[in-house]
């Protein structure tokens, strides 16, 4: 039996959400929520489901959702859902305070849903190849530059980018955190645009993570170094390179992706951890753990703009 899914809060990253759980087959769109009434008819018109405006009902519909409000607005409406048993996919970041991700935490397990985090790229084909080439990692560097979005302005470039290369990142290394170094600049909003954060890890890590949501460019790229390799992957191609040394030179392989689009995996991974009460790629937990490092780089910007 499928089960049966809801959207709340069909913006731009929503309406996807319904678009692709329209697709599923082990799933069935059964609700759209949305505080403005004709987006919901608008987007339940093109993907099916009942469109509502109303929470309580939209919870009273539904086995399982995305949430992808607001950030400000997950507490609220994720632990509407969990209170009700209900399984939830919450969109990164997963919270506004680690406080509020924590409550969202301890109520899933208390109810015995499954509470997953949108951390898209993990999803990405090209991280299960990273993930096989890796073994210590010694230096990381992230890039992840876009275009000025016109949405998410609610948060900074570090909690709306740079928090996907955080918990890769922290998913990656493992070990805890030495030291923080950050910068980050004001340009077109009233919270940081461009950010970059230097990141030490216990076990001699280093990761050099940049974040732009102002450039004229988009890219998501990641390198890896480490004692045997050097992995650079581009997770908008979803293609790679490996190189290594062979004697006195470098050798350079492609890496193989089979294309997919992560969305689509994200969400048909949700389905089934809801349908069969199976552990999430990406747990609330580490959901919140790239929160805690996202609001504390938030916060060292916060601070130096304040000294200038």
């Amino acid at each position: 039996m499928s089960l049966r899914v809801g959207v709340a809060g069909v913006g731009a990253i929503g309406q996807n959400h319904a678009r692709i759980y329209s697709e599923l087959e082990q799933a069935d769109l059964v609700a759209v929520f949305d505080t403005d009434p004709a987006r919901a008819a608008e987007i339940a018109g093109q993907y099916g489901g009942k469109p509502v405006s109303d929470l309580s009902e939209f919870v009273s519909l539904v086995d399982a959702a995305s949430v992808s409000t607001p950030t400000v607005t997950h507490l609220e409406i994720g632990s509407a859902l969990l209170n009700a048993g209900k399984h939830v996919l919450v969109e990164k970041p997963i919270a506004d305070k680690v406080s509020d991700a924590e409550a969202l935490i301890e109520l899933a397990a208390e109810k015995g849903a499954v509470l997953q985090v949108g951390h898209i790229e993990r999803f990405n084909p090209v991280m299960s190849q990273l993930e096989q080439h890796l073994d210590t990692p010694r230096f990381i560097e992230c890039h992840r530059l876009s275009p000025f979005p016109k949405r998410s302005l609610d948060i900074g470039v570090v909690l709306d980018l740079m928090i996907h290369d955080l918990e890769i990142v922290l998913h990656l290394v493992r070990s805890p955190i030495a030291s923080i170094d950050a910068v980050g600049i004001k340009v077109l909003t009233h919270r940081e645009d461009i950010a970059n954060a230097r990141i030490r890890f216990e076990n001699g890590c280093v990761a050099n993570i940049t974040a732009s949501r102002i450039s004229p460019e988009r890219m998501r790229k990641i390198r890896v170094f480490q004692s045997d390799a050097y992995l650079s992957l581009d997770y908008q191609d979803q293609s790679g390179w490996i190189y290594r040394k062979e004697g006195i030179e470098i050798g350079r392989e492609a890496v193989e992706v089979e294309k997919e689009e992560p969305l689509k995996s994200e969400l048909a991974s949700f389905v089934d951890c809801a349908s069969a009460g199976l552990s999430p790629r990406v747990s609330g937990q580490q959901g919140a753990a790239a929160l805690d490092v996202a609001l504390e780089i938030t916060q060292m910007i916060e601070a130096a703009e304040a000294d200038q």
